[in-house]
């Protein structure tokens, strides 16, 4: 084998994946992971691990796989990362771990990723579950949130022996995991729930409907339920939108509804009551991985999507693979192109969509290259759907009903990285409600963050 190339890894072919829901990615089999894992050169100061947000050891958990003991890597993974097969599918490795490999430097990097997924499935396959914390140190925490920065949380105070408590405002856990991410990237049934199972074996009690802010106050959860200390992990679900005349028409969605309503209520699948739009031609407003999910997702539903983003594809924000992965399943890019206005028919529903071309002038305060309108390069584009996907901000609905717990201008909670301290005493935060929106993983980080923030705060109480 060529040691500088990765072993390929198998995919539904783009032709027949785009007219289905199960997952685009076949993962490897045990000889594919167990040959990649031999490119591996075991570093002694491995890169690989300063770029993973949670610091698994990545090459002992390599090494295992390259040896066969797969159940041993599981365990290693463990140590580190309560949602190993959420993170094999859904973490940017290119720009963390696998950006820092190595072997990259002089050929293609470890498909780390793609190891570590396959590790998870082959724990779930064969019953393997995390080990419990034998301590008891009877305080319990409230998390509120089961996305990944609240499971996360749980999950590491749990191991450490603090009696946990998730209460989540939608009817099942999962978080951004089973609302945002759509059923061919990450599936449901199978991984998500038995990840959340996992967690809830250490010993986590997890409460579904229940609104923070609305059915109980953190103040009361503290005052009148008896929790020592709260970690915030509600993520950032209220969306963004663009403020351009016509906005309000009929057909015009948030990237957030759509998918909510396809994914945590099954609206793709025939046998729920669920009902969703099908459109004959969409434009999806935006360039992140949000916008391709909600992009493939039309394109599944039966309409042509085009994404219309006002940067150049150098800058587009979505995962390279989520990309690649679009264009293949025949997604229509309109790159250096905003909308200026919605146009309504006469019953108010969506005609079309006023744009003019961009062109890329000097960096702004993101580092990327402005876009400069065009003069006279405006045009209408012939549309039966826009669906926003511009980014969301957390909900005030916390923030606004808790006493001493400042948030910043764009409304997400103070905290500090380290600890996730906020400054609210005994009251943690972490993840998008704390960042705005941000990757899974990132928000893991967060959320271990905050455990450790939380178990100094409880030892010194």
């Amino acid at each position: 084998m060529d040691v500088t190339k990765k072993v390929p890894v198998r995919e539904q072919a783009p032709d027949v994946r785009n007219k289905n829901f199960d997952e685009v990615c076949l993962g490897y089999n045990e000889e594919e992971a167990v040959l990649e894992a031999s490119r591996c050169i075991n570093c002694k100061n491995a890169q690989c691990i300063k770029g993973c947000p949670v610091s698994i050891n990545i090459p002992a958990f390599v090494h295992e796989v390259k040896e066969k003991n797969f159940e041993t890597a599981y365990k290693i993974i463990g140590q580190s990362s309560a949602l190993p097969a959420v993170c094999g599918r859904v973490c940017p490795q290119e720009s963390q771990c696998e950006g820092k490999c190595i072997r990259g430097i002089k050929g293609e990097a470890i498909s780390i990723g793609k190891l570590e997924r396959f590790v998870a499935d082959w724990a779930r396959q064969n019953q393997i579950k995390p080990e419990k914390s034998t301590e008891k140190k009877n305080k319990k925490v409230a998390v509120i949130g089961s996305g990944p920065s609240g499971l996360t949380c749980a999950g590491d105070l749990a191991k450490m022996g603090y009696d946990v408590t998730i209460f989540e405002a939608l009817h099942e856990p999962g978080g951004v995991l089973v609302y945002g991410i759509p059923e061919f990237r990450l599936p449901k049934s199978t991984v998500v729930a038995s990840e959340i199972e996992n967690v809830k074996s250490l010993g986590v009690k997890i409460e579904t409907n229940v609104v923070i802010g609305k059915s109980m106050t953190i103040d009361q959860l503290i005052e009148e339920e008896g929790f020592e200390a709260v970690f915030i992990g509600s993520g950032a679900g209220l969306p963004r939108f663009m403020g351009i005349p016509g906005e309000n028409a009929n057909g015009v969605f948030s990237a957030n509804e759509y998918l909510t309503r396809s994914n945590l209520m099954k609206a793709f699948n025939d046998d729920y009551d669920t009902p969703i739009a099908r459109f004959n031609k969409v434009a999806i407003v935006g360039g992140g991985n949000v916008a391709m999910d909600a992009a493939r997702t039309a394109l599944r539903l039966g309409a042509e999507v085009h994404i219309v983003y006002r940067r150049s594809e150098a800058e587009l924000p979505a995962r390279a693979e989520e990309v690649h992965h679009a264009k293949e399943e025949g997604i229509i890019f309109d790159l250096l192109t905003n909308p200026t206005e919605i146009i309504a028919d006469e019953n108010g529903w969506v005609k079309g969509m006023k744009c003019v071309k961009m062109e890329l002038g000097e960096p702004d305060a993101s580092g990327r290259r402005r876009p400069v309108e065009v003069p006279g390069s405006e045009y209408v584009m012939d549309l039966d759907a826009v669906i926003m996907s511009l980014g969301t901000s957390p909900n005030p609905l916390i923030s606004s009903t808790t006493k001493g717990l400042d948030i910043n201008n764009r409304k997400c909670i103070i905290a500090e990285e380290e600890t996730g301290k906020t400054t609210k005493t005994g009251v943690y935060a972490g993840g998008d409600a704390v960042t705005g929106a941000a990757t899974v993983i990132l928000a893991m980080g967060a959320g271990k963050a905050g455990a450790k923030g939380i178990d100094e705060y409880l030892s010194n109480k």
